[in-house]
């Protein structure tokens, strides 16, 4: 445990607890203001944010429960670019502290971090944090959602550590320059004031907290929660089988080389008081806009051992001191000289499989399949021909998880780098937006065949109703979720375009700035999870049960699983079936 700089203030236990739970409920509350008072349905529907308190380093002390996963504990490295550059003597109260810089970030320029220091009897104790998606940070296209930039200059404005307000007072000329830099300032700017209340409140709660219990209770809590948090994370690892367990997967492409698939390798080593997670061997940056700084990998990482070691603890800086990451600079998740970043968090999801995978080997009664892992992310913009306003969607698909240990995977979830957030409603898009949602359903056959099957991924049909743009970034569209244990894999993912006054139906996984005309279909498809096991091992009654819902075919009930069942009674036909998966059996060892 890291004792060294740890108060000497002895807490009760009652104390503890007490004050634990504040953190928490402090970051709920700022949470649940964000989310009311911003503008941009991306962070009120979707809940593409996150909220956090950190120490006077850049310390994790608590992070928001909802949100995104991938923003887990690396709101520090921003502050600790403010810390750099203003000294901890550099900031005063009510000042409002801005960035987005890729190479501190690591992310798309889109994230825009926000954040405000705390001080109390004159001293910096510490900094309130939020994360969250604007809408549009200009750049080529709307949304700045380009899948063909080739650096980040292409991808828009770049903020590093700028007081926006000093002092409790905005600065106008800065605002100004942002304002004329986006395409929707109304938006981005009433998401940055929600910003600034999020962080405001928090920073006040936090405050009254130390107002009541005394500075030096709440900093002998904070090292008391970082320490039994280690302690947690040290006792699940040690009894952990010990080793070196390696997998390998691989991403579609980096949007600009179509045929060309990126290799994602992984090492995990177990010992005594650590994980180690290397990267060492990953495909070097793209020229494409896939790639995300060091943050991004870290942040993987981090994801990974906390859902397979501590998945029920909130996230703080003692919670991955056991963790160790080998990283070399210059990988697609570790990225640098001005990389393009805007789909920084597409590879992460396959990445995070891609550790879990490995830990399989190790915890086989832990870890499920791969799930669908598509960032799947799309954007319609344009001006409606109606009021003359300009527009740009944003959401992202949900599909498929992979099959677990003791169960079928779920479905229809988002990533597991999208954590909380949740899909945009289709009211809302229909609404807001000169579009119309002809269909949202399941994909029969999707889900891997195994003894435990594989999530379902989703079918999404859109009518264009007046003329626009399209950018779509798929994954999963080649390399399919994989099984585990003899499961087999899921069904890929595709986005499928068919224009007005035509029968030819055209598959556009990454693309950008489509020209759409009024009239045109799309047919959105996410993939389906992993099995799990041997699928000729899958109860008969479960296969029945899954053609009777829909979510298996009776094709596919007797080509994956050996399930003969009859179309007009719906009734299984036992002797076809032990014979047909004997067959199976024997095809399959031979």
């Amino acid at each position: 445990m890291n004792t060294a700089t740890s108060p000497k203030v002895l807490v009760d236990p009652v104390t503890l607890e007490i004050i634990r739970n504040l953190f928490i409920a402090i970051l709920d509350e700022g949470e649940i203001n964000l989310s009311r008072t911003a503008f941009s349905p991306i962070i009120y529907e979707v809940k593409d944010y996150a909220i956090g308190l950190l120490d006077r380093e850049g310390r994790t002390i608590a992070q928001s429960r909802g949100g995104v996963p991938t923003f887990m504990a690396d709101l520090g490295e921003p502050v600790r670019d403010g810390l750099e550059i203003y000294g901890p003597d550099g900031f005063q109260p009510g000042d409002v502290l801005l960035i987005n810089y890729s190479a501190v970030c690591g992310q798309h320029l889109n994230n825009m971090i926000l954040y405000v220091p705390i001080h109390w009897e004159g001293k910096l104790i510490g900094f309130a944090a939020t994360r969250a998606h604007w809408t549009d940070i200009g750049g080529r296209v709307s949304g700045s959602f380009s899948t063909d930039t080739t650096e980040i200059f292409q991808e828009g404005l770049q903020i590093r550590s700028v007081k926006v307000y000093k002092a409790g007072q905005a600065d106008e000329e800065i605002l100004r320059i942002i304002r004329h830099n986006i395409r929707f300032p109304e938006l981005s700017l009433g998401d940055m004031a929600a910003q600034v209340a999020a962080c405001q409140l928090t920073a006040r709660r936090f405050t009254e907290m130390v107002a009541k219990h005394g500075w030096a209770t709440i900093e002998a809590c904070i090292h008391r929660i970082w320490d039994q948090s280690e302690a947690l994370a040290l006792s699940k690892i040690a009894a952990m089988p010990k080793g070196r367990f390696v997998a390998e997967s691989f991403l579609d492409d980096d949007g600009i080389n179509p045929d060309n698939t990126l290799p994602i390798k992984v090492a995990v080593t177990i010992s005594d008081d650590s994980i180690e997670i290397d990267f060492t061997g990953t495909a070097p940056q793209t020229k494409g806009p896939m790639n995300s700084g060091r943050s991004g990998g870290l942040a993987a990482a981090k994801v990974a051992f906390k859902s397979a070691i501590v998945p029920n603890l909130p996230p703080n800086e003692g919670a991955f001191r056991p963790l160790k990451v080998v990283l070399p600079e210059g990988t697609m998740i570790s990225a640098v000289d001005n990389a393009a970043m805007a789909h920084w968090n597409l590879a992460l999801k396959t990445v995070i499989d891609t550790i879990y995978w490995a830990l399989s080997q190790a915890l086989p009664d832990q870890i499920p399949a791969a799930h669908h892992a598509a960032q799947g992310l799309y954007t319609f913009f344009g001006k409606d021909k109606h009021t003359g306003i300009r527009y740009s969607t944003l959401d992202t698909t949900l599909g498929g998880w992979g099959a677990r240990p003791d169960g079928d995977g779920f479905s229809p979830l988002k990533t597991v780098t999208h954590g909380d957030t949740r899909n945009i409603p289709v009211e809302v898009e229909e609404t807001f937006y000169p579009l119309h949602v002809e269909s949202y359903s399941w994909r029969s056959d999707t889900g891997g065949a195994g003894h435990y099957r594989g999530g379902l991924g989703l079918k999404k049909v859109y009518k264009v109703l007046q003329d626009c743009q399209f950018v779509s970034a798929f994954e999963r569209t080649k390399c399919p979720p994989w099984g585990l244990f003899g499961g087999a894999p899921g069904k890929t993912a595709d986005a499928k375009v068919r224009q007005p006054h035509s029968d030819e139906v055209k598959s556009y996984r990454k693309v950008t700035g489509l020209q759409l005309q009024e009239g045109a279909v799309l047919e959105l498809l996410s993939a389906g999870g992993g099995g799990r096991g041997n699928p000729f091992d899958r109860p008969i009654d479960r296969v029945l049960d899954d053609v009777r819902l829909g979510y298996v075919s009776i094709v596919g009930a007797g080509t994956d699983y050996g399930v003969a069942i009859d179309p007009k009674t719906m009734a299984v036909n036992t002797d076809q079936t032990l014979a047909l998966r004997n067959a199976m059996r024997k095809k399959v060892a031979s």
